[in-house]
């Protein structure tokens, strides 16, 4: 075993990922973000050493990570143990460390005096030398049970849900409505921040491990709930929270206005038959020499920011109702909570602008088309936006992106006739233990049951489905 050395551990400074030059990024929807060497994994991973208590795995993370030990092994040089040990806790390792905004790095010690461990890096680099090294392997049940579940929707959550499942030696179906599994990973998340090839390496070890996989299928509508009740054991609800939010103003109603999920969905399917035609395809939302204004200040507002300049925008310009946040601090939210300060985004450094405080007020259009958006600066009184008088403006636009969140699960034909309770909100309502709804052998997971979320929540959320519906099945 490496012998610690504490004076080097102090002495090395955080190091960021390097990435492609931005003029080079912007001609394609590859991923660009550069891999460390040897060495710098090993520098960064001993920057974790010199912590006492930390605070990463239990404050930070949701699934849990045993980030220090992880950390531990990756500074002594044992890359394989660190592997297993990231798998022991999290099935798709390789996507959080490529989107997760890395609410561990939030609560790692070193923000008290410096700059967190790159936490989020080190397990990237991690996963994908155990892919190219054949350390991550397929993990099928030498038992199996002869139970059968079927999982709804195959985002994160459903698909964590049915690896744990599969494992466990039970007979696993899911079913997807889109002709690929993946959810949002794969239709909504740019190619640029996952590439696609990363959901298909997963899905071929769960292929491998037993999980069947039945696309195009709109449960409720292709198939009823009452014959997947009747075939299989228990039923897994994880379509997602996909009832997105919308703003009732005037001028809603004209073309050029689009919900932001549709618009990165039809950028992600161009993408997708480019690679496999190798031609360029436009897609059915462009954003070529137009005007771009997009709604919502969040990352998937980033993300529109980010495939409008590749799709070679005139301009883009992104709103957000919130005031500009701190940009190193907030009391507001102390050490170790996930801090509410300015976070610029790969997006945001290739081009485009940023504005807070304003409200939009209406839409402008000529001829049923959207030509502008007017809007006005706002200040926050007692948790409300109140209009700064005088400050009205007018933005040209060609395009509009609203990129406001989602507000629930679309209520439709599948949840009305399983008879599953919703909560205040609209979600799913579940025994937060069991993750089981008010049906008998019925479980919700993921955004569906919580409302929109992270995508480590919805894995973690999954696990625990699993967990339950295991319970469920081996005491009935």
């Amino acid at each position: 075993m490496k012998k610690v050395l504490y004076s080097r551990v102090f002495e090395a400074p955080r190091l960021e990922p390097a990435y492609q030059s931005v003029s080079d990024r912007l001609q394609h929807y590859n991923e660009f973000r550069l891999s460390f060497s040897s060495a710098e994994i090993e520098d960064q991973s001993g920057r974790c050493m010199s912590c006492g208590i930390p605070f990463c795995h239990n404050a930070g993370c949701p699934l849990g990570n045993p980030i220090p030990e992880t950390n531990s092994l990756i500074y002594e040089g044992r890359l394989e143990e660190a592997c297993e040990l990231l798998h022991a806790y999290s099935n798709f390792p390789e996507v959080t460390g490529r989107i997760c905004p890395a609410l561990c790095e939030c609560s790692c010690v070193h923000n008290l005096n410096g700059e967190p461990v790159t936490i989020r890096q080190l397990e990237f680099e991690i996963v994908e030398r155990g892919w190219l090294s054949g350390w991550v392997r397929p993990l099928p049940s030498p038992i199996l049970t002869g139970k059968r579940v079927a999982v709804i929707g195959s985002g994160a959550a459903g698909l964590s849900a049915a690896q744990q499942l599969a494992r466990l030696g039970h007979n696993v179906v899911v079913y997807e409505k889109a002709d690929a599994p993946g959810g949002i990973m794969r239709y909504g998340i740019p190619d640029f921040k996952l590439e696609k090839h990363i959901i298909d390496r997963r899905v071929g070890q769960m292929l491998s491990e037993g999980v069947r996989f039945e696309f195009g299928v709109m449960v409720g509508e292709d198939v009823s709930a009452k014959y997947l009740k009747g075939r299989f054991d228990a039923m897994l609800l994880a379509g997602g929270a996909m009832e997105p939010r919308d703003v009732n103003i005037s001028g809603r109603d004209l073309a050029g206005i689009y919900f932001a999920m549709d618009y990165l969905t039809a950028s992600n399917l161009a993408v997708k038959a480019a690679r496999l035609e190798a031609v360029e395809v436009e897609a059915s939302i462009d954003a070529k020499d137009k005007n771009v204004v997009i709604l919502g200040g969040g990352d998937t507002g980033a993300d529109c920011l980010g495939v409008a300049l590749r799709q070679g925008a005139a301009s883009v310009i992104q709103l957000e109702i919130m005031p500009k946040p701190p940009e190193i601090t907030n009391p507001a939210t102390p050490w170790p909570r996930w801090s509410q300060i300015l976070r610029t985004g790969t997006s945001h450094k290739e081009g485009g602008e940023r504005r807070w405080g304003v409200s939009t007020k209406r839409f402008i259009g000529k001829n049923g088309k959207i030509t502008g958006v007017e809007a006005v600066e706002v200040r926050w009184q007692n948790g409300k936006p109140v209009e700064v008088l005088g400050t009205e403006f007018v933005l040209k636009a060609d395009l509009v992106l609203l990129a406001l969140g989602f507000v629930h699960p679309k209520h439709d034909s599948l949840l009305e006739s399983l008879g599953v309770e919703l909560d205040a909100r609209g979600n799913v309502k579940v025994d937060q233990l069991t993750k089981m709804t008010n049906i008998n052998g019925i479980f919700a997971a993921g955004d569906m049951q919580s409302g929109a979320s992270l995508i480590v929540r919805a894995i973690n959320s999954g696990r625990e489905a699993a967990t339950g519906i295991d319970n469920f099945l081996t005491q009935n």
